[in-house]
């Protein structure tokens, strides 16, 4: 994509809250996705939660 290699500031900006939107609807997505998969998986759900849990628990700060 050439149109985007260029490095004006104006269309720097614009890339950039572009990029910003995308992630933002993916990361909106995922998290729709991943809550389907804990609907539909409970027993997968609970383990990745009790998973986490363990993982938070012997996590050093």
């Amino acid at each position: 994509m050439p149109d985007r290699e260029s490095h004006e500031e104006p269309q720097a900006q614009d890339t950039d809250a572009e990029r910003r939107r995308r992630r933002a609807v993916f990361l909106r997505e995922l998290a729709e996705a991943r809550e389907l998969r804990d609907r539909v998986q409970p027993r997968r759900a609970k383990a990745a939660r009790l998973r986490h849990a363990m993982r938070m628990r012997t996590f050093r700060w």
